[in-house]
């Protein structure tokens, strides 16, 4: 399998890569609701959280790539109401991120060591969670990534998988940077842990809102 994949990666036009690559790394560099979630967890959470929110992000998306290469997703999109079911289940996730996170008892000062592994794993599986259920993520990954498929360069699930992983990579490395920076600054900041946590709770909202109005 990973000799098969190698073969259509040198059968690929570089300038191609190259393009899709610099396509997704300005896309995630602008702040979207990936970077504001992995914001929002890096402040209530600290460096570590942040992180762990981008590779929970990036799971989702390993899920949403994986639909199309299976050619599940482009089958969801034909089916009226599917996605608008999925979008209304990812906005009430996030509208229950928010409530929890406003009301949440201010935590203790942290020292040095920011980001437990219960804290951690929920990170991950709210990323996951908040990713896998925004339809516009599979709609942006059917409407962008074949742009830069060509049937010359070998089996099309190859392509899909080979760029897929390019995107989730320079993805997560961008991503888990604001997230880290983000936990970087909620740590100077710990004695205004309240405060942290209501802007991250308003900043799930505000998600919430964005994939309703969308």
């Amino acid at each position: 399998m990973m000799s098969a994949l190698l073969d259509t990666l040198f059968a690929m036009d570089p300038a191609i890569v190259l393009a899709f690559a610099l396509a997704g790394i300005v896309l995630n560099l602008t702040p979207g609701a990936d970077v504001m979630f992995a914001i929002a967890c890096g402040l209530s959470g600290g460096w570590r959280t942040g992180i762990a929110a981008s590779a929970g992000v990036a799971l989702g998306a390993t899920f949403h790539i994986s639909l199309a290469t299976l050619g599940i997703s482009a089958a969801l999109l034909a089916v009226p109401h599917a996605m608008d079911v999925i979008r209304w289940a990812g906005a009430a996730y996030l509208l229950w991120l928010a409530i929890s996170t406003w009301t949440t008892p201010p935590l203790a000062p942290k020292s040095g060591h920011s980001g437990g592994k219960r804290q951690i794993s929920h990170a991950i599986r709210k990323g996951f969670l908040t990713n896998a259920l925004n339809p516009k993520v599979a709609i942006f990954i059917m409407a962008f990534l074949p742009q830069f498929l060509t049937p010359d360069a070998g089996p099309i699930w190859h392509q899909t998988v080979i760029l897929g992983t390019l995107f989730l990579t320079t993805g997560f490395v961008i991503i888990a940077l604001y997230g880290a920076l983000a936990g970087v600054f909620g740590d100077i900041l710990t004695k205004q842990a309240q405060v942290m946590n209501r802007i991250s709770a308003l900043i799930f909202g505000g998600l919430a809102a964005r994939i309703i109005l969308d």
